[in-house]
């Protein structure tokens, strides 16, 4: 009996995997899915890798700034400082 059934088990499989025959349509919309699926994801990426760019720019430029107002300040420092020594302390000697 055991024979009997694999025979059949097998005569299943040939039914099933003949029926479900793949023509070039399905391969067509494969194609058109894949294509439709990159057209839809391909601007999200584009446009997120930008904008990180943009903003390592923008980060590159405000720690630049920050620097400059440093220095800014210690410049003005200096000069108040000069300022004070020359005002007041040329005119003790």
């Amino acid at each position: 009996m055991e024979k009997v059934e694999k025979k059949d088990l097998l005569d299943s499989i040939d039914e099933i995997s003949s029926k479900k025959e793949l023509d070039g349509t399905f391969f067509i919309l494969v194609i058109l899915s894949v294509v439709l699926i990159i057209a839809l994801i391909f601007p999200k990426i584009y446009l997120s890798n930008q904008i990180y760019y943009k903003s390592r720019t923008i980060n590159t430029l405000l720690d630049n700034y920050e620097i400059l107002k440093e220095e800014n300040r210690l410049l003005r420092q200096q000069l108040e400082y000069e300022r004070y020594k020359n005002q007041v302390l040329d005119t003790m000697f």
